[in-house]
């Protein structure tokens, strides 16, 4: 897209664009022991996604013999989803669980760190951040904001959501109300679409009262426990907005840095175990509730149309390209996230792509 970046409206996100800074001290040990508090961005024992905090807090806790326990607090018990980061920055939470692309109000630089519309896959993803550099700039970005950041899950590749009527061209779009945050709610906004923000609380009685007419949450799995089928009959996948999701782990930095070395390898160590679990949960579970949404449902399966598809991809580029110019940080990160993805496409299309269609087609 040609034409002046207006940085200011490229994206419209959830929570302020300010920058708040911690005001407390991180608390000191007590006999040897740590009390922290965690806020997630998710429900209350939500599968996956809410109960990967509950995992790590537990994990932390018996690796350190009791020494650092984490009580977690849902979405709404302590803050609301939207205000975790704000929570850990100032230091009235030590830390959060959630998607950091919920922070793209606070900086557009932050959705490189959950997923982008036709990104990186789960794999490709942490590979970056594990070997390619992605942390190092993650680390420079959540700094602003005094929190030290970590994968600590990744639901992988989404679904492309549910819609009470089908999709076939690009005039389907037109003033369609979806709920989709993220650059994808900027690729579908350019299409002619109205996405909508909301917390996966707040989802299905929006579509039920008819506020949205269509929405993506995860997937098969998390998507039926939400009972979308029940009002949205058609169900489209794979998603091209969230190839990926990454899931955060995100630490206020003065309590970070006041923790025993011990103790922040203990939670270095629980997020990659943790990421791994979910990722493993998610593709299981979620082909498992594939079959179920078909078989048992009546949900009828759909892919974007070739019309569609070749829009989103033009789009996606363009936005990814407006994002990389908000910033001198967003572009060194797109340059990054750039070459990687061409680096770990050539060898996917080798690899688990070639693997792939071997096996389909014997």
């Amino acid at each position: 897209m040609s034409g002046k970046v207006n940085r200011r409206k490229l994206l419209v996100g959830a929570g302020s664009a300010g920058l708040i800074a911690s005001s407390g001290v991180a608390p000191a040990y007590a006999q040897n022991k740590r009390r922290l508090k965690m806020v997630t961005t998710w429900p209350k024992n939500f599968p996956g996604v809410g109960t990967a905090a509950e995992s790590v807090a537990k994990r932390v806790e018996a690796m350190s013999e009791g020494e650092l326990k984490i009580k977690v607090f849902a979405a709404g018990e302590l803050v609301g989803a939207f205000e975790a980061l704000d929570a850990v920055s100032t230091g009235s939470a030590d830390l959060y669980h959630g998607a950091d692309y919920y922070w793209q109000g606070k900086d557009p630089a932050y959705n490189f760190f959950t997923t982008w519309p036709m990104g990186m896959t789960a794999t490709e993803f942490y590979s970056w951040i594990e070997f390619g550099g992605g942390q190092a700039f993650w680390d420079e970005l959540a700094s602003k904001f005094k929190v030290k950041p970590f994968v600590c899950g990744d639901t992988g590749t989404q679904s492309g959501g549910w819609f009470t009527k089908k999709i076939e061209t690009l005039d389907d779009l037109k003033g369609l109300r979806m709920r989709m945050p993220g650059l994808g709610g900027e690729v579908i906004r350019r299409l002619g679409a109205l996405p909508v923000v909301l917390s996966g609380g707040e989802i299905f009685q929006s579509l039920q009262s008819g506020a949205i007419d269509a929405t993506e949450w995860i997937g098969p799995w998390n998507d039926q426990a939400f009972g979308f089928y029940q009002i949205a009959k058609y169900f489209y996948a794979p998603g091209f907005h969230e190839p990926n999701a990454a899931l955060t782990l995100g630490i206020n930095l003065d309590v970070w840095e006041s923790l025993k070395p011990a103790h922040q390898e203990y939670i270095r160590v629980a997020c990659q175990a943790e990421t791994q679990r979910v990722r493993t949960q998610y593709f299981y579970n979620n082909a498992v509730a594939f079959q179920t949404l078909i078989n048992k449902h009546g949900v009828e399966v759909n892919n974007f149309s070739p019309e569609i598809m070749d829009a989103v991809k033009k789009i996606s580029a363009d936005v990814l390209s407006e994002l990389s110019q908000t910033s001198e940080l967003a572009g060194r990160i797109y340059k990054s996230v750039q070459k990687h993805s061409e680096l770990f496409n050539k060898w996917s299309l080798h690899a688990d792509e070639g693997y792939m269609r071997m096996r389909r087609d014997g």
